[in-house]
């Protein structure tokens, strides 16, 4: 059986799925397996993935291809001058900070690197996703990804094959291992992230809505096992930004929800509770008590500011801080973090920069980087959050978009203040920042960025577009 379309007015029939539907998504393809590819375990005894390719990054290099060749055909959204801006305006501070480097050579895998998470990836986002339907299908990614990892990092708790705890290998790492400790705790709260904004979306069916605040609610579990402060912290602030946006009555509910759920899990059955009391106690303890992460964290921070003042404009240069991070620091830093646990042995792992991205930032790239790249991020913000608020060009009835946008942007703007980039999972920064900006740019001769733009119909192809409004559509 048959459904009639309707497209830019020209009625066809289309049948659901089969290979109409692969080959009209396809090209989604590449950015699914740049988030899925992260289920991929790394080899044991691999305690970091620094300067390594893994098979997210080269889905990553491949999405990047298909966008080039999809470019050439004419057949991606197109970018206002504006847009270009915001996201070409990094590359120029890369290249800057790379040339005045002390030494070039040295600081090119940073620029490599940079460029790949901060310009290629984000901007082949905008460019390859068209319509709000093909947004849906990359944020549904997130949230496998995270029940997957989550499953993972639960049952490594139950059974102590997690990473070293406070003696215990009981810390949730998924696949990650105790070399990449953030790895689940971050990508388990991208997926919170999406499905609390899917569960308070208006417009959507409730039982989509039903399935995705149960799949919140599950992913509440591994989060709090993660033991991971920052996480916690913007997985807060996003999911209660959220709930504000969707609105007040929405954000009660589901705000009870989770409140049973953590009283339930930490008070009922006692889950980690006396050390979820003593990790959130430590968030506090900077000059009473703190312990050694934090004063490395406080320690890291003061070198990087002290290597800004140093170079304000240009910054010590990509990769430049683990050079010049014992001139800047005091002596009450360690020389590493221990590292053992989930079928690694152990290692110490050497503190390689400040865990903080805007002073990493600041430290390597000077003002210039920082404008550059923060200054492109607060511009995205502010028009996402304009967007989204103002309901305008159609926005309402893709509000969902805007919500998992926007809540999944201002997570890993919040998580920038304790962490940096590093890692397998950080190539999922380069995705998020591609979605956020696909929400909050408009794209060319085209009012509304929800909506996919007029294509150019290949001859005997169907003919894409937006659907009129007042068109039933059926």
């Amino acid at each position: 059986m048959s459904l009639a379309v309707s497209l830019n007015g020209v009625r066809r029939t289309h049948r659901p799925g089969g290979p109409g539907l692969l080959r009209r998504h396809w090209p989604l393809l590449p950015l699914a397996a740049t988030v899925l590819f992260l289920l991929a375990p790394l080899p044991a005894g691999d305690a970091t993935a620094s300067g390594k390719v893994g098979p997210a990054d080269a889905a990553s290099l491949l999405l990047v291809f298909v966008c080039a060749v999809q470019a050439l055909r004419g057949r991606v959204r197109g970018l206002t001058p504006l847009g270009v801006l915001v996201l070409g305006a990094p590359a120029v501070g890369l290249a800057v900070a790379t040339m005045t480097a002390g030494d070039p050579y040295a600081a090119l895998p940073g620029f490599v690197r940079y460029l790949q998470v901060f310009v290629l990836v984000p901007a082949a986002v905008v460019l390859l996703v068209r319509d709000a339907g093909e947004f849906r299908i990359a944020a549904g990614c997130f949230v496998v990804l995270a029940l997957v990892q989550g499953a993972v990092g639960v049952v490594q708790y139950a059974t102590h094959t997690g990473a070293s705890y406070q003696g215990e290998d009981i810390r949730a790492v998924g696949t990650f291992g105790p070399g990449d400790v953030m790895g689940m705790a971050t990508v388990v709260a991208y997926g919170l992230v999406v499905a609390t904004a899917v569960a308070l979306a208006p417009g959507l069916p409730r039982r989509a809505r039903r399935i995705a605040g149960g799949c919140a609610l599950a992913l509440v579990l591994p989060l709090v096992l993660s033991f991971s402060r920052g996480a916690w912290i913007a997985t807060l602030g996003a999911a209660v930004l959220v709930m504000l946006l969707a609105g007040i009555r929405r954000a009660l509910k589901v705000l009870l929800a989770l409140a049973a759920a953590g009283v339930v899990l930490v008070g009922g059955l006692g889950v980690g509770s006396e050390m979820v009391a003593e990790r959130l106690t430590s968030i506090t303890q900077v000059s009473s008590a703190p312990d050694q992460s934090v004063t490395d964290r406080y320690t890291m921070w003061a070198a990087a500011g002290s290597m800004w003042r140093e170079r304000p404009a240009v910054g010590v240069g990509l990769k430049g801080f683990p050079a010049h991070r014992d001139g800047h620091a005091s002596l009450g830093l360690s020389s590493g973090s221990d590292t053992a646990g989930a079928g690694q042995a152990y290692v110490r792992q050497p503190l390689l920069s400040p865990h903080n991205m805007y002073l990493l930032i600041l430290s390597e790239q000077g003002l210039i980087g920082l404008t550059a790249l923060a200054g492109g991020w607060a511009a995205l913000l502010v028009a996402g959050a304009r967007r989204l608020a103002s309901g305008s060009g159609g926005a309402g009835r893709i509000r969902d978009c805007g919500l998992i946008a926007t809540g999944l942007f201002v997570w890993q703007l919040t998580d920038f203040l304790y962490a940096d980039i590093g890692g397998p999972s950080t190539v999922l920064t380069g995705v998020i920042i591609g979605l956020a900006a696909w929400w909050a740019l408009p794209a060319r001769g085209d009012a509304d960025p929800g909506g996919p733009p007029p294509l150019p119909a290949a001859s005997g192809a169907a003919v894409r577009g937006p659907v009129p409004e007042g068109s039933s559509g059926r």
